[in-house]
């Protein structure tokens, strides 16, 4: 594979453009993509123009460019996170219909959570979370539970490093981190309340697979009340019928 001066392949660069897009900023200028990516301004442009070419990115009719169609097509019919999806969808559906806000389907990648599905509705208290969208460990409930399950050397290594706050509530303590994370192990879930947004609170529980593992966690963003924690049980229902799912 062609490599430029740096040692850097073709690929490496393409994959380097695709991953500038965000949630928030799906489309940008090619100007923007070669400072986000540090790659030549000429780099740039001839690697979207190839990009485009393969339909992996899409020109708008102002000049920016996003995520082509051709890329969705092949995420989605590839997607690792699938079969969980799909099995999780009815459940979620039900979760959404009781809490009337959100309901989400989360999985670890790294250090962070992945969202990899939401279920919203209009007026729906504030959420920060959003399909393909990321959030640290140590902030969200569903980081918080799937964090707890995670390997002992990763745990450490989150404890060990900054934690951002987003409000006065989120857990910047590695020592309340270490204690919060016992306390999702041995109760089976994890509320957040305000720890993301002041006005939200999170509860997620763990979704496990037929040897018991934790494989992804299934949560709800609420209004910041009391009566937060009368969706622990409904979601400790669902995520049974989820781990079902996966089973059969």
């Amino acid at each position: 594979m062609a490599r430029g001066s740096s040692g850097e392949s073709v690929l490496d660069r393409a994959v380097r453009i695709l991953a500038a897009f965000t949630a928030d900023e799906p489309a940008l200028t090619v100007t923007q993509l070669s400072t986000r990516t540090g790659l030549h301004l000429a780099t740039t442009s001839r690697l979207v123009r190839q990009l485009t070419d393969l339909g992996l990115l899409a020109r708008d009719a102002d000049g920016g460019v996003r995520i082509g169609m051709r890329m969705w097509e092949l995420s989605a019919r590839a997607a690792p996170t699938r079969g969980l999806r799909e099995a999780a969808l009815p459940f979620l559906e039900d979760l959404h219909a009781v809490v009337g806000h959100h309901a989400q389907l989360a999985i670890r990648e790294g250090a962070e959570v992945l969202f990899v599905e939401r279920l919203s509705s209009p007026g729906a208290v504030i959420n920060y979370s959003q399909v393909a969208g990321r959030l640290p460990l140590h902030a969200s409930s569903s980081g918080l539970v799937l964090l707890a399950a995670a390997p002992a050397e990763l745990q450490e290594e989150m404890i060990a490093r900054p934690l951002v706050a987003f409000t006065p509530e989120t857990i910047t303590d590695p020592r309340r981190l270490r204690a919060v994370l016992a306390e999702v192990r041995r109760q089976g879930y994890a509320l957040n309340a305000g720890h993301i947004h002041p006005d939200a609170t999170g509860v997620a529980v763990p979704i496990r697979d037929a040897k018991g593992h934790v494989v992804a966690a299934v949560s709800v963003i609420v209004p910041n009340r009391p009566e937060a924690r009368a969706t622990i049980g409904m979601l400790q229902a669902a995520a049974r019928g989820i781990s079902r799912s996966l089973i059969e």
